[in-house]
């Protein structure tokens, strides 16, 4: 019955009907009075929800565990009790027969499989969703993994798909969550991101792409795809032997420090973070393997988003602003990344940021008992359902990807301080790939440099500051100070030279036609502009000094 569209529908929609009802009568139940023990009857019904959708997606299969994966990382509209039911839903699907499999393989080649490849397995070593893999080799001995589409999934998500976007207008029009998120644009992206999935010729262009892109990176590597015998439904690309990058014993037994790997891993999140252009929308552990010699491999680019340029210069400006503790500049980046509407309290939110960022650095985090941090965490989740904040389609599967990214960290790191180890890596970054100026459309940090250079010589000490990020901010704030100061003596000293030109003229005049009390008035003129001047130069000279 699973594989009937109507079927399909009807069970889904069905189901999101009925959690909208529940919720809805529960809180017009309980509007008056809320206590302790309506939030503990509040609880155990999204659990009950979040089992019931988690034992749908199973059965039926299809889209639905994919948009699990997703709910599960959606912690600015998703309950946390839903959150603990789903996060841990992966693609868990018998696989199909080999007969299905490889009538797949013959239609998409247009020969039979066999010649092409010389061996395959009949039973796949791995079957998700979408697809399910082989192993297999070519006529030239090359061992290769086989990814083959399953039989009828185009359908299938087809209608899954239709289900869901007659969900999400029911949930825009009868719950909270079209106040918190743009429902037509986020089904929008998720459809054009999943979708993606279903063309193989995608996926390996994507593989064609980061291969290219961290073919220079230390022990970072991409398997080679085999593009002649590839197709829009079987996908043919290096067999890589490596285990999930979360094996801590397979990480034991070949000597791999469990720290190191985790900073590498960050280097490469943080490159794909800071960098337009495309992300790997989908690191579970299973995508991410790691070699004997520690070498990290990323495998499976079916699910991949971009990064526009507009969007990685703010997204950089608000990375910065976090490491050098300036949350103006955090809150005007996350206002030019579209994620604060207009109306939003910056004072509030820049107070709730500050204190999430002083209590993660100062490892408060550690004691879960701790009264102060426990209200902090209320009350980030009260401003998040208050405030008119929203997550941007365009950064679901961004979102999605960085917290997946961020669990695999603390599995190999758990004392990992993401702040400390991305630090050196963003200072980097910003020195090699700096934005545009704010005057003369120099490099940012070009022009903070020659701007600079009418006072003194840059510092020796600059880089060693560099890496204080309260050291910097403060450096930055001084030479703003300082340039201040000397533009401001550089203009009183033109004023003086200006009165002493005007006055010289204005005695030589005087001289010139014998007017004794305008020679008398020029000349005290030029003394005082004189000692006026005289004054200014030694300021600045003293400003000089005190900055060297």
């Amino acid at each position: 019955m699973k594989n009937f569209s109507l079927y399909r529908m009807f069970i889904i929609i069905t189901m999101a009907v009925k959690f909208f009802l529940q919720v809805t009568f529960f809180r017009k139940r309980h509007r008056k009075r809320w206590t302790s023990r309506t939030n503990e009857k509040w609880e155990a019904l999204l659990k009950r929800q979040a089992a019931e959708y988690r034992q749908t997606a199973l059965r039926l299969e299809g889209l639905l565990i994919k948009l699990g994966q997703f709910l599960s990382t959606r912690a600015d509209i998703m309950p946390q009790a839903f959150i603990e039911e789903l996060e841990d839903l992966i693609d868990r699907v018998p696989s199909v027969p080999w007969e299905a499999a490889k009538a797949v393989m013959d239609k998409e080649w247009n020969k039979p499989y066999d010649s092409i490849l010389d061996e395959i397995s009949e039973e796949p070593v791995a079957s998700a969703s979408i697809g399910q893999v082989y192993k297999g080799r070519l006529p030239n001995g090359a061992t290769v993994a086989v990814k083959v589409q399953r039989p009828g999934i185009e359908r299938i998500i087809s209608t899954d798909f239709k289900a869901i976007r007659i969900v999400m207008w029911l949930a825009d029009l009868f719950t909270p969550f079209g106040k918190q998120t743009d429902l037509p644009a986020l089904y929008k992206e998720m459809e054009t991101t999943i979708s993606q999935e279903l063309d193989f010729s995608k996926e390996l262009q994507n593989g064609f792409y980061f291969r290219k892109r961290y073919e220079l990176f230390d022990k970072i590597s991409v398997p080679f795809y085999y593009e002649e015998y590839s197709t829009k439904k079987v996908l043919v690309m290096e067999w890589v032997e490596g285990a999930r990058i979360t094996d801590l014993k397979f990480l034991e037994q070949n000597g791999i420090n469990r720290r190191d790997l985790a900073a590498r891993l960050v280097e490469l999140f943080l490159e794909q973070l800071l960098q337009e252009g495309r992300f790997h929308a989908d690191p579970h552990p299973g995508n991410i393997l790691v070699k004997k010699d520690g070498t990290i491999i990323l495998i499976d680019f079916g699910m991949v988003g971009e990064i526009q340029k507009k969007d990685a210069v703010h997204i950089r400006r608000l990375v910065e602003g976090i490491v050098l503790e300036d949350y103006d500049q955090v809150l005007s980046a996350l206002e030019s990344l579209r994620f604060l509407l207009p109306g939003a309290d910056h004072a509030q939110l820049k107070t709730i940021i500050q204190a999430l960022v002083d209590n993660y650095t100062e490892k408060n985090f550690a004691s879960p008992d701790d009264f102060v941090v426990q209200k902090l965490l209320a009350d980030l989740e009260k401003i998040v359902k208050e405030q008119p904040i929203q997550l941007p389609s365009e950064f679901a599967f961004f979102g999605r990807a960085a917290s997946t990214f961020v669990g695999i960290l603390y599995i190999l790191d758990p004392d990992i301080d993401l702040l400390e180890v991305g630090k050196p890596l963003i200072f980097k970054w910003l020195q090699e790939n700096p934005e545009p100026g704010p005057a003369s459309g120099q490099p940012a940090f070009q022009w903070l440099i020659r701007s600079f250079r009418p006072l003194l010589s840059v510092p020796r000490q600059i880089q060693q500051t560099l890496d204080e990020p309260r050291k910097y901010r403060e450096w930055r704030q001084d030479f703003e100070k300082h340039r201040l100061q000397h533009d401001f003596l550089l203009s009183k000293k033109r004023d003086a030279l200006f009165f002493i030109t005007f006055s010289s003229i204005l005695t030589a005049a005087a001289a010139f036609m014998e007017q004794r009390w305008w020679l008398y008035g020029g000349g005290i003129l030029i003394l005082i502009s004189l000692l006026y001047y005289a004054v200014n130069l030694r300021a600045h000279r003293r400003l000089f000094k005190r900055i060297k």
